[in-house]
């Protein structure tokens, strides 16, 4: 076996600041260069197809947020498994992890699109389509559905390439999305004015090319991961659903985080259709095209916490875990701050980059952006404690708070919000959401403090027993 090599970070005694800037600038760019990409699409269509073209974009982002979690979910818990094969010189079972997690997203994603391309319509309406944009939304439908499957390719394949030792390829194959991407979105809405249906092909094709591009290489070039033919035998049928299960659970936060976006994204399009209309979801819809920003700082800054903190949980070194957290926290809070100072006091930039402003869809999204940004602090700081918390195994507590920001408080918030604040409470919803689970997570801290503090005065008063 080729033996995969690393770079040397003592995580147990250099500096954790030095350590936490070493893996969070390069991971936070990383991050921010795939929502670009989103967001470089949504501009196009801003301006080729106005604020109905943004608005059924968004009808359809829960499809394609939910299929980018599934890919997370199997390709973080595929990397996992696989690297502690690796590390056991157990490469034929790497392999075969491998290959499992291909084969399930592959028929993960295969029989919704062959659903979603029989019934069309049926989906746009369940999504909470109305009629006026009903149109664009089965073009985008039609045109987009058919990559699903190569962006699970590409999403899961990323992180097996990365662990083959090869993050120079792995770049190249987002690289390569991104630019067609960008290129084709402009020949095809501009030039050629294909509008919405020009939007989902420009991406279609992209994902097709990165997609590729990842399955060529763990067929053909990959040093150790490659893949494997299956075995169809019942037995190895019962042994991989057992694998693929394992891997499932220990990638589900990534699937939980993106099934946040698509329940606000989901909620959110149902809210503002009810009360502003059209233009409402077009407004709402250039927000989520920002939304994914904010979800990826929170994400960088988790992802580049949890090697030191997990490191340093396995020597039981908690000076260190707990200085990293402050770090973390530190720079949660500062980037929500950023953020939110942007969205404030800057919406009109923010909403010409999308649409002409002057429009009714653009008074509505400079109106609501400032009470939208209320949301930005408390949203980093509770992915970063999520984060937090599963670098120390303690999954409960993670995947609860994970459950109550992506639904638990999160609807009722959409629903009760514009009720008590009128249109500004639509706005607000995501900001009581966040603020709810960040209380919940400062009173699970409080009460782990006391109770830790409970133990330790009993322990100092009990006189010692002899036997």
């Amino acid at each position: 076996m080729e033996r995969l090599e690393k770079d040397s970070i003592d995580l147990g005694t250099v500096n954790v600041f030095k350590l936490f800037r070493r893996y969070f600038i390069p991971t936070l760019l990383g991050m921010l260069c795939m929502s670009a990409v989103t967001a470089i699409d949504g501009i196009c269509v801003g301006h080729g197809a106005g604020s109905d073209g943004i608005a059924a974009i968004n009808i359809y982002v829960p499809v394609f947020t939910i299929a980018t979690g599934l890919g997370l979910m199997i390709g973080a818990g595929c990397s996992v498994v696989a690297s502690i094969h690796l590390a056991r010189g157990r490469v034929k079972a790497a392999r075969l992890n491998v290959t499992q997690a291909m084969a399930l997203a592959t028929v993960a994603t295969l029989l919704p699109t062959i659903v979603i391309m029989l019934f069309p319509r049926q989906t746009a309406l369940a999504l909470g389509s109305s009629e006026r944009l009903l149109p664009l939304v089965v073009d985008y439908t039609l045109w987009f559905t058919p990559a699903l499957v190569f962006q699970a390719w590409e999403a899961i394949a990323l992180f097996v390439i990365r662990l083959d030792g090869s993050p120079k390829y792995a770049m190249a194959c987002s690289a390569v999305t991104a630019v067609a991407n960008a290129v084709l979105d402009i020949i095809f809405i501009f030039p050629l004015g294909w509008g919405v249906m020009g939007a989902a092909f420009a991406t279609a094709i992209s994902l097709a090319l990165g997609g590729l591009m990842a399955m060529g290489y763990l067929l053909f070039r990959a040093r150790t991961l490659r893949l494997l033919l299956p075995k169809w035998s019942r037995r190895s049928l019962l042994y991989s659903l057992r694998n693929v299960g394992y891997q499932c659970r220990i990638g589900s936060p990534g699937l939980i985080g993106e099934l946040t976006l698509a329940v606000l994204t989901f909620v959110g399009n149902y809210v503002f259709m009810h009360h502003l209309g059209d233009d409402g979801v077009g407004a709402f819809g250039i927000a989520c095209y920002y939304t994914p920003f904010i979800f990826m700082v929170g994400n960088a800054i988790a992802q580049s916490a949890q090697p030191i903190i997990s490191y340093n949980f396995g020597l039981g070194l908690w000076g260190r875990i707990r200085e990293t957290l402050r770090i973390a926290i530190g720079t949660a809070i500062g980037g929500g701050l950023v953020i939110t100072s942007a969205f404030a006091f800057a919406p009109e930039v923010l909403t010409g980059l999308f649409i002409r402003l002057g429009s009714r869809a653009a008074d509505i999204a400079v109106y609501g952006f400032p009470y939208f940004a209320a949301a930005f602090v408390f949203y980093v700081v509770n992915i970063t404690f999520i984060g937090y918390f599963q670098s120390i195994e303690r999954i409960r507590p993670a995947m609860a708070f994970a459950l109550l920001r992506g639904c638990v408080f999160l609807v009722p918030s959409f629903l009760a919000m514009p009720r008590l604040m009128g249109h500004a409470g639509i706005w607000l919803a995501l900001a009581a959401s966040e603020a709810l689970t960040t209380a919940s997570i400062a009173a699970y801290v409080a009460y782990r403090l006391w109770r830790k503090g409970k133990a330790h005065r009993l322990n100092k008063y009990t006189p010692n027993k002899e036997n």
